[in-house]
């Protein structure tokens, strides 16, 4: 119901009561607090007899009967909410309970909005692979790592590469070196069957990389039609074949 989690029945009500006081004890709260369920009984729907009541602003009632306690929420034109179904008697509370679903689905929107992914890529590599490659390879981890993604990186054994792990450590110690610019190793290198992995984070998270796109893109000037006319090359001039 609140910031402040009601103890249940077996802890002392009186602690958990001025907590919730002096913290508030709003619809906001109630969001976070995470006692409250889309599937929370109100009003007529309380099947205990007395429970102990909160009013609008988190006021301690006391203990009153179900019915004492739907009237006040009628004259009030508020709702009767069970916001501590387990304690005894039961927590209600009164409130606008249309109001704080509302808030509750707009706010848990924004949260999954603003919610970023994590991917994580992955690259493969044999412990003897040649320059070139290796090149191919470490410019895909850049890029991986420049739009905020993890690299799983793998270095696969065959035959008797298995009794040669040391190469495929040396091989990730130096990929990490060499994009240590644009990423730091989050898991050390560790064998796993015939493989060895190693995860790369980016030191720029996904959410900062596209805020950091965006600005840029705000940031580019866009020539005027004067200035651009000056930058064109001038056109040869028309020649006839008369």
């Amino acid at each position: 119901m609140s910031g402040v989690p009601y103890p249940g029945p077996r802890e002392d009500f009186r602690a958990w009561s001025a907590a919730a006081a002096a913290g508030g004890t709003g619809s906001g709260d109630e969001a976070q607090g995470g006692h409250i369920s889309t599937e929370a009984r109100i009003n007529e729907r309380i099947r205990s007899p007395e429970v102990r009541l909160v009013g609008p602003k988190g006021e301690q009632i006391g203990i009153v009967s179900i019915n004492d306690a739907l009237k006040l929420a009628q004259e009030a034109d508020l709702d009767l909410v069970e916001v501590a179904p387990t304690a005894r008697p039961p927590v209600a509370k009164l409130m606008d309970y249309g109001k704080f679903k509302y808030e509750s689905a707009v706010k848990a929107r924004e949260s999954r909005k603003n919610q970023t992914q994590t991917i994580v890529k992955e690259i493969k590599l044999r412990p003897k692979i040649d320059p070139h490659d290796y090149g191919t390879k470490k410019g895909h981890v850049e890029r991986f790592l420049k739009a905020g993604d993890k690299v799983k990186v793998t270095i696969m054994f065959r035959g008797r590469e298995q009794s040669r792990p040391e190469l495929g450590f040396r091989l990730l110690q130096r990929l990490a070196s060499d994009v240590e610019e644009l990423g730091f190793v989050e898991s050390q290198p560790k064998q796993d069957g015939r493989n060895m992995i190693m995860v790369i984070g980016p030191h720029r998270k996904k959410s900062e990389t596209k805020a950091h796109t965006a600005s840029q893109g705000q940031n580019r000037s866009v020539p005027s039609p004067r200035a651009a006319a000056e930058a064109a090359p001038e056109a040869a001039p028309e020649t006839s074949d008369e």
